[in-house]
């Protein structure tokens, strides 16, 4: 009788393990299918934002482009003109920046002199007319010049 109880009980298990195991492995297998289509989203989004990078460099490389074969125009229309407009086309972008740099400096002398002549500490004037919008302004037309230097040493064969 025992053999029987013992062969009904061990019938039973064998017979609900398979199942539990199925289960179990279905569940392990769910999860495995959503780890994958996380790491497929991550990778989605990777060749997304390098596709989008491509496409900036893309563009800022045909901007570049343009720009050098504007110039290239420009120079040959100066170049086409006769001496004095060559020489007249080429003091264009420094004169201006030259302009600039002379109002921008006056600029700040008038607002020291407002500042010193209503009772201002001179170092407190100096210290506080140097600001970091200043500085960024130095820095663009510093770096516009000597990259541009760089680029043309490039181009034509010096460095």
């Amino acid at each position: 009788m025992i053999e029987t109880l013992l062969g009904s009980l061990f019938g039973g298990i064998f017979r609900i393990v398979p199942e539990v195991l199925k289960l179990w492995d279905a569940k392990n297998e769910r999860a495995h299918e959503l780890a994958m289509l996380d790491k497929e989203m991550e990778f989605a989004k990777v060749r997304g934002e390098i596709a989008m990078r491509e496409q900036e460099t893309s563009m800022m490389n045909n901007e570049l482009v343009a720009m050098a074969e504007a110039l290239k125009e420009q120079s040959a229309t100066a170049q086409a003109g006769g001496k004095w407009i060559a020489a007249f086309s080429a003091l264009i972008r420094p004169g201006v920046t030259t302009w600039f740099v002379v109002l921008y400096s006056l600029v700040k002398i008038a607002t020291m002199l407002v500042a010193l002549q209503g009772g201002a500490d001179w170092k407190d004037v100096l210290i506080n007319s140097w600001t970091k919008d200043d500085m960024a302004m130095l820095m663009m037309i510093l770096t516009f010049w000597f990259t541009g230097r760089a680029f043309m040493h490039i181009n034509n064969g010096k460095g």
